[in-house]
């Protein structure tokens, strides 16, 4: 990394530089945009993909921590912060122009903690209601209900977004823009609506039958969890991630897992490893079937399905009898897992691998060659690599764009530098790529599940950990690859049992970002499929 670290001191020579991992590097406000601009166009090594972008109250200064890679080697990190001491009116410079994720991810920060970014082009809040008092991630924040009421009737939606632009002459002009255009005809789609996948609103203007713009709404089902978890010890934190992208439960869970393992330096035991790895595995493979079934019936195939809730169900079974629990499993805890695995585990997983793979093959005897259904993905919903890596669309969906950003091949964790398997990459970045990689990844699934499954080795289950667990003073990340893409954790510790701040990156939020990108100028008819192909987790959003 000392090349990287010339190129960050010939853009901002007073930047304060801290050698850990990941790279840290604080700069002023007013150098931040010189400094990310500096290494997005890093010729050697661009920094074009922004992994995580999190908000933090420290006190005296709200901070911003951008984690940023390169797209063709994600384990390459640095971690660029900023931040302003003016907590009545904070402001801090956006990034929109540099990397297209950032635009859900600053409203994000300026609903949980107050700054507002000049120059983004849309400031209203993401999840929280135009109206609500306060900032919840402030550690000032007062949630009473005499403060800040909870109202039972409906907002109307607002058409107009406030904004801050910086003028030539360097002054700032608030002002707002409208959304859509006078004219326009707006249909909503969601938030009560089987094909959103979730409570998820989307306000639609079209021409014609033709998507003209989408405006996203979410927040509907916002919990809270990264505020609830600061008050709560980490082994008390995990089952927030089972409730997340609930249907990659138990990779979530695994992430946190090791980030806190990592930080208060746990040593899990290898049989723990093996068994996390073919559970993980596993639980993929029952997330891409929910994936391909809903996203089949979204396109009118019922039968379809119904065939994947079939084999699902052999992937619940085993999950039920070895953990008692089928969607939410709690099977992760810190230092390995909850219960050894039962007698007949094995037996019982190399028995339901031939039957998905057999399966696979009437997948796509029934759907996949069917000329209605390929009417109705090839083509549709076009996303480009350079526009996956700026959205920072992962996953199958990532990948069907020719972006690798595989973690298990990027960053291998587990057992996965001990495997052998296949990236799964397209290049056409339509629905239909995004639907065929899914079952691609079944197979690449099948195969790690077969390398391990007999190799299982005999010892300790779960190390053992201390009753209070207290991470040292730091910051901490970590990243798997959840059934949606990269999941990404984010702990700060001030050495104590609960987290001072603790963020989830959800890679279903990269995906919906992209939907009014990828659905303009298409038929409101294909809507509804190319939100099938995203496979987005509305839960996974509204945390």
């Amino acid at each position: 990394m000392e090349n990287i670290k010339k190129v960050i001191l010939e853009a901002v020579p007073e930047a304060a530089i801290e050698d850990k991992t990941p790279l840290t590097v604080t700069v002023e406000p007013n150098k931040l945009r010189h400094l990310v601009k500096a290494l997005r166009n890093y010729a050697a090594m661009p920094f074009d993909y922004l992994a995580m972008l999190t908000g933090t109250d420290e006190g005296e200064m709200l901070m911003v921590t951008y984690l940023l890679c390169p797209s063709t080697d994600l384990s390459k990190e640095i971690a660029v912060k900023t931040g302003t001491a003016n907590r009545v009116n904070p402001l801090l410079y956006t990034v929109t122009d540099i990397w297209e994720t950032a635009h859900y991810n600053e409203r994000e920060v300026f609903a949980m903690l107050g700054i507002r970014f000049i120059n983004n082009p849309d400031m209203r809040r993401f999840f929280l209601n135009s109206d609500w008092v306060g900032f919840p991630l402030r550690k000032d924040y007062d949630a009473s209900p005499v403060k800040n009421p909870v109202s039972i009737e409906s907002k109307d939606i607002i058409d107009t977004a406030p904004r801050i632009v910086e003028m030539p002459d360097g002054k700032l002009k608030e002002e707002r823009a409208d959304i859509f255009e006078k004219d326009d005809y707006i249909i909503n789609i969601g938030p009560q609506h089987p094909s959103t996948h979730g409570v998820m609103h989307f306000r639609v203007a079209l021409e014609g039958e033709i998507v003209k713009k989408i405006d996203v709404h979410s927040g509907y089902i916002h919990r809270g969890i990264e505020k609830l978890s600061e008050k709560l010890t980490y082994p008390q934190i995990l089952h927030f991630t089972d409730r997340l992208d609930y249907l990659s439960a138990n990779i979530n869970r695994h992430g946190l897992c090791m980030c806190v393992e990592k930080a208060a330096q746990i040593e899990v035991p290898e049989r723990a490893q093996y068994i996390r790895t073919i559970m993980d595995e596993l639980n993929r493979i029952d997330s891409h079937l929910v994936a391909w079934g809903t996203m089949c019936m979204d396109l009118g195939s019922t039968t379809a399905f119904i065939y994947g809730m079939r084999e699902r169900e052999d992937i619940l079974k085993i999950f039920e009898k070895n953990t008692g629990g089928r969607l939410i499993i709690n099977y992760n805890v810190l230092g390995g897992v909850m219960f050894d695995i039962q007698p007949d585990f094995q037996s019982d997983v190399k028995a339901f691998i031939p039957v998905m793979r057999k399966a696979l093959i009437e997948y796509d005897k029934l759907f996949t060659g069917n000329v209605i259904a390929v009417g109705r993905m090839k083509g549709l919903g076009l996303l480009s690599k350079e526009d996956a890596i700026s959205y920072a669309v992962t996953g199958p969906a990532g990948r069907a764009s020719g972006f690798s950003c595989d973690i298990r091949k990027h960053m291998p964790y587990a057992l996965y530098d001990k495997v052998e398997f296949n990236e799964v990459i397209r290049e056409n970045g339509d629905s239909f790529d995004r639907y065929l990689n899914r079952l691609d990844e079944i197979e690449e699934s099948l195969k790690i599940i077969e390398q391990l499954i007999d190799n299982i080795p005999d010892g300790d289950y779960l190390a053992k950990t201390k009753a209070i667990i207290k991470l040292p003073e730091g910051e901490y990340y970590q990243r798997v690859e959840a059934g949606r893409g990269e999941f990404g954790i984010y702990i700060e510790s001030r050495g104590d049992k609960a987290p001072y701040r603790l963020k989830f990156r959800s890679p279903s939020m990269a995906a919906v970002s992209a939907m009014p990108l990828i659905c303009a100028d298409e038929k409101i008819s294909d809507f509804i499929g190319i939100g099938g192909s995203m496979d987005y987790v509305i839960p996974d959003i509204d945390r």
